[in-house]
């Protein structure tokens, strides 16, 4: 039997109040408890939201703990070190983290087991290989260019680059997890438990004796890194051969290819985008400014990771849609998906800006010198949001070369204004180069998911009747 929102109110409440509950409760049966493709996409995005809520406390107390134990100098490298992982972890996935969650439904669908299993064996070996070389390749240009970087971020670097694989292979796990609508196996790993570890780990060795610098603290993330993707790798490997025939894979790898790069494509100027003014930061002022300009994003992911949460339960119901034709029912769905987007973002918006001066605060002495920015960058982050998540909609209706070429002229503008607006203006020079970089993407995507596939993503815009289609 299956547990009922509606039943239960009625059994529970008084008659009065359970006619007055009944609305809202068969809306909650409705995401949560029933099993088409709407429903799914819908728990996801819950399941998504309410971790991400979890997570950003667990990261903002990690991160608060971290400065207040290291100092905001140490604090601001190791903040340099482990943003650059987490985006060369993200790009060595070469776009099989995401492509993925175009073939998995597809192949599922079709009855297409034996290419399930390769995709599934496939990408897992390509993302531990990519990344390795990703790894590699990093080394040696530390080792060549080490004369031209300052010193304090030599070995830290040199640390970080050890997790770099695993980093890779959690992304690509969790793109598995998505696909599958695992949505707890999709983000706790990355967002509960390893920030939760890497605490524990600091802890750990701050016990024994270890000064609280940035080495001690990728170490910690190093230890974590691996623990959580190898337990996330054994415990999703044994669950997907319980849900799968045991027949022979079948590797498709031109295919696969094909679709991945451009993806990857995607990704890498997505990711450099979203991380390019904390780098760039970093490139022309001290660790100090990166650690004021690091917590002051942080503080603003209580906004962003609304759009997160919607867009991983999202992207394989896009695809499940346009692989199954149904032409009316993916317009009504990328509408409520930018409504999911827009309005929860709005709302958090608001609180950011109302709490956001004394949250600075609890990072120590002088990070309050980033809540002005706050302004700026929330409201171009609530502008972001006002087209729900347009580029999982190209990538997975086929149009992710399109997709690609916006990101690469976005991310060039982006990283131009950096470079022109942070020697002039400093940390405001970011926020305002961030800032017209996203609001130019929010345009540029929902014009071109208009053009390409003739579906408004827009909150305010009104959505073309049939015959105005026709």
């Amino acid at each position: 039997m299956r547990f009922s929102a509606a039943t239960t109110a009625e059994r529970l409440l008084p008659a009065s109040l359970a006619r007055r509950a009944h609305p809202w409760a068969a809306r909650i049966d409705r995401l949560v408890f029933t099993e088409d493709a709407r429903s799914q996409a819908g728990r996801m995005s819950l399941i998504a939201f309410s971790l991400r809520i979890v997570n950003a406390v667990i990261a903002f107390v990690s991160q608060v703990l971290l400065a207040r134990y290291m100092g905001g100098f140490e604090y601001g490298i190791f903040v340099l070190v482990w943003v650059t992982m987490i985006i060369l972890g993200n790009i060595s996935c070469l776009g099989f983290h995401t492509s993925i969650l175009r073939f998995v439904p597809e192949y599922r669908g079709s009855g297409m087991i034996p290419e399930l299993r390769g995709i599934l064996l496939m990408s897992r070996v390509f993302v531990l290989i990519s990344s390795t070389v990703f790894a590699m390749a990093g080394a040696a240009g530390i080792w060549l260019l080490e004369p031209a970087i300052e010193q304090y971020y030599v070995v830290p670097f040199y640390l970080g680059l050890i997790c770099l694989p695993m980093i890779a292979l959690s992304d690509q796990l969790q793109g598995v997890a998505r696909a599958n609508a695992w949505a707890l196996w999709a983000m706790a790993p990355t967002y509960l438990m390893r920030p939760v570890l890497i605490l524990f780990f600091l802890w750990a060795m701050h016990m024994a004796g270890y000064d609280p610098d940035a080495r001690g603290a990728v170490i910690a993330a190093i230890l974590a890194t691996y623990l959580t993707t190898i337990s996330q790798l054994l415990t999703m490997g044994r669950r997907q051969e319980h849900r799968l025939p045991p027949v022979q894979p079948r590797f498709l790898v031109r295919l696969w290819v094909q679709v991945s790069l451009p993806i990857f494509l995607v990704e890498s100027f997505y990711f450099l985008l979203t991380n390019a003014d904390v780098l760039m930061v970093g490139r022309f002022m001290q660790p100090t400014d990166v650690a004021i300009y690091y917590a002051t994003v942080k503080t603003l992911a209580l906004v962003h990771f609304v759009y997160f949460a919607v867009k991983a339960g999202v992207a394989s119901r896009y695809a499940a849609f346009i692989h199954d034709g149904e032409r009316q029912a993916l317009e009504n769905f990328a509408r409520e998906t930018v409504n999911w987007t827009f309005w929860p973002s709005l709302f958090m918006g608001m609180i950011v800006l109302l709490v956001g001066k004394p949250i600075l605060t609890l990072f120590g002495p002088g990070f309050d010198a980033g809540y002005p920015l706050l302004f700026l960058l929330v409201s171009a982050v609530v502008a972001r949001s006002s087209v729900g998540p347009a580029e999982s909609m190209l990538t997975m209706s086929g149009h992710q070369n399109v997709c690609a070429g916006i990101y690469a002229v976005i991310l060039a503008i982006n990283i131009g204004l950096n470079i022109l607006l942070i020697p002039v203006l400093g940390l405001w020079g970011a926020a305002l180069a961030t800032a017209i970089a996203i609001i130019f993407e929010a345009t540029v995507l929902a014009f071109t998911v208009w053009r390409k596939l003739g579906i408004v993503m827009a909150v305010f815009l009104p959505v073309r009747t049939q015959t105005e289609k026709g």
